[in-house]
C-alpha cells in the first residue's frame, strides 16, 4: 500500500478482508497431522506430565524426609545435652551445699 494515495476505508477494509483469507487459504492448503502422529504427541505429552508430576512428588517427600531427619537429630542433640548436664552436675541438697561452701571458706583461709 503507498502512503502517497488516499485510499478510502472501503479500499483499506477488502485489503485487510483479501489478506486474511489468504492467510486462511495457506493455513488450510497445510496436510493434515497424522492421526497416529497426533496420538504421539499426546502421549509423549502426557508421559512429560506424569514425570513432571513424580519428580515434584519424590522432590516433596524427600524434603520431608530432610526435615524430619533434621529435626531428629536436634531432639536427639537436646536429649543428649540434657542427659549430658544431669550427670555433670549432681543436684545438691542445702546441707550439701553448705558443707561445699565452708569447704571453699576453709580452702580460703588456710591459703592465707
Amino acid at each position: 500500500m503507498k502512503t502517497y494515495e488516499n485510499f478510502t476505508f472501503q479500499d483499506r477494509s477488502s485489503q485487510s478482508a483479501k489478506a486474511k483469507q489468504e492467510k486462511l487459504d495457506l493455513l488450510r492448503a497445510k496436510a493434515p497431522i497424522d492421526p497416529a502422529l497426533q496420538r504421539a504427541r499426546v502421549l509423549a505429552s502426557e508421559k512429560r506430565e506424569a514425570d513432571r508430576v513424580e519428580r515434584k512428588a519424590s522432590r516433596t517427600a524427600a524434603d520431608a524426609a530432610a526435615k524430619q531427619a533434621a529435626l531428629d537429630l536436634k531432639a536427639a542433640d537436646e536429649k543428649a545435652e540434657a542427659a549430658r548436664l544431669a550427670a555433670s552436675k549432681p543436684v545438691l541438697n542445702e546441707e550439701e551445699r553448705k558443707l561445699v561452701r565452708d569447704a571453699k571458706y576453709a580452702a580460703r583461709k588456710n591459703r592465707r
